[in-house]
């Protein structure tokens, strides 16, 4: 069983995508084992974004995460990592299939609602930035009509 993360930028709350983006990640399977509403703050994006640092984007990308609020969520099943990002889309909304979150939602390459881990390992170390004190462990009535 995979845990990952899921934000929903500041995009996404702005166009009232919150529940219709969450929605779609329940109806495939996967459960919220974890779930906050925050302001990201500058050290929380240079944390989250550290690998990006040195890239021209940066500025602009932290800018745009804090500028209002977003949503963390922690979304857990089988291959939780692949599940959650094949639903994103390809990165760019112009790219991004339709049926996809950001195939559906997104037509610009800067505003792209929303952000996952790319491997299990990232998913790890984001998910101890969003949820420093852990996940939720439960099990819903469903989980044996979704798990193998």
């Amino acid at each position: 069983m995979e845990t990952t993360l899921l934000l929903l930028k500041p995009d996404a709350l702005h166009r009232g995508f919150a529940g219709r983006i969450l929605s779609r990640f329940e109806d495939k399977g996967l459960q919220i084992v974890g779930l906050r509403m925050l302001q990201m703050d500058a050290e929380l994006a240079a944390q989250h974004y550290a690998d990006h640092v040195d890239k021209p984007f940066y500025k602009g990308l932290v800018a745009f995460m804090t500028s209002s609020p977003i949503v963390a969520a922690a979304l857990q099943g089988p291959d939780a990592v692949e599940i959650v990002r094949k639903i994103m889309g390809a990165t760019f909304g112009p790219d991004a299939e339709s049926g996809s979150i950001r195939g559906d939602f997104s037509c610009t390459k800067t505003y792209n609602l929303v952000h996952g881990s790319d491997s299990p390992e990232s998913a790890e170390r984001e998910l101890a930035l969003f949820f420093p004190d852990g996940n939720l462990d439960w099990e819903p009535t469903q989980g044996r009509w979704t798990r193998e």
